[in-house]
């Protein structure tokens, strides 16, 4: 009997030991689990806060990427460019729009939106490529068009010079071709051809002069005008329609002569027939050839 109550005993106070032994295991499991959990819940709240701040840097860079588009649209005037810049702002925009929407836990969407913002850079940078080629073009076109545009200037200043100087030639070759006339000599005739100083007795007027040698004027048949001027100023004339060109105008003249011009001197005459009445005063004869005035002589009618 004594003997079952020992082994009783014995087994009672093992089961004890048993029970306070996995009492023990299971309040350090539990205690273990408790600290795992403490970590578990520090990593996912740093998890979390990591992911915030991924979320916020990611919106600070397509603030950022808004600016530089705004701000590089400003510095160029390429409309096809403009346009392009203008369709990437707004594409930023409602990115940046639904970056605020998305939950930093949404792992696949932020790293969506993270490929997104890369490939608009990329775009940017392409853009700023072209726009940095156009302005180096730009500036080459600019520096050859200013050197195209010297050189013209150079040639126009050179032609004009040239035509400056073929005038001055052309009007040297055309003075020095110039015939000239030179001792005139007014004589009063009567109708019979003798010389009177009356005026009343005047019936002929005569013109007589010499025509220089020109070796460089033309040479052929000339003809030879004269204009009897008036004290009154008046030009004597027989008929309105006896005219030539003179300075781009027709003007009257009061007697003609066709002469051969060889290049040598040779002396001319010519006649005004007196069907008015003459007055007292000083009169003046001008000679044109080859219409140029090549000389002229006042006379006196005083008896």
């Amino acid at each position: 009997m004594k003997k079952n109550n020992s082994v009783l005993i014995i087994v009672s106070v093992t089961a004890m030991l048993l029970l306070v032994a996995a009492l023990i295991i299971s309040v350090l499991k539990l205690k273990t689990a408790k600290t795992e959990n403490t970590q578990l819940i520090e990593q996912i709240g740093y998890e979390k806060e990591r992911l915030e701040e991924d979320k916020r840097q990611l919106e600070g860079d397509y603030m950022s990427l808004s600016q530089e588009l705004q701000g590089f649209s400003v510095k160029i005037d390429n409309d096809s460019i403009l346009k392009k810049l203008d369709e990437e702002q707004k594409r930023v925009q409602l990115l940046i729009e639904e970056l605020r929407t998305t939950k930093a836990t949404n792992l696949r969407r932020i790293s969506d939106l993270k490929n997104e913002l890369t490939s608009v850079r990329k775009v940017l940078h392409y853009y700023v490529a072209q726009v940095d080629s156009l302005n180096q073009a730009n500036t080459r076109l600019h520096s050859e068009n200013k050197e195209v545009t010297k050189k013209y200037n150079e040639a126009a200043q050179t032609v004009e010079s040239l035509t400056e100087e073929k005038e001055q030639l052309t009007e040297k070759v055309t003075r020095a071709a110039q015939l000239e006339a030179r001792n005139i000599i007014v004589e009063r005739q009567t109708g019979s051809g003798k010389k009177t100083n009356k005026i009343n007795k005047t019936a002929l007027l005569k013109f007589s002069f010499t025509i220089g040698k020109n070796i460089t004027s033309q040479v052929g048949e000339k003809t030879i005008y004269i204009r009897i001027e008036t004290p009154e100023g008046a030009v004597l004339f027989k008929k309105p329609t006896d005219t030539f060109l003179y300075e781009n105008k027709d003007i009257v003249y009061s007697a003609r002569k066709n002469f051969e011009y060889s290049g040598e001197e040779t002396l001319q005459t010519l006649y005004w027939t007196v069907e008015e009445a003459l007055w007292k005063g000083a009169y003046r004869v001008d000679i044109f050839i080859d219409g140029h005035l090549v000389g002229s002589q006042g006379f006196e009618l005083n008896k």
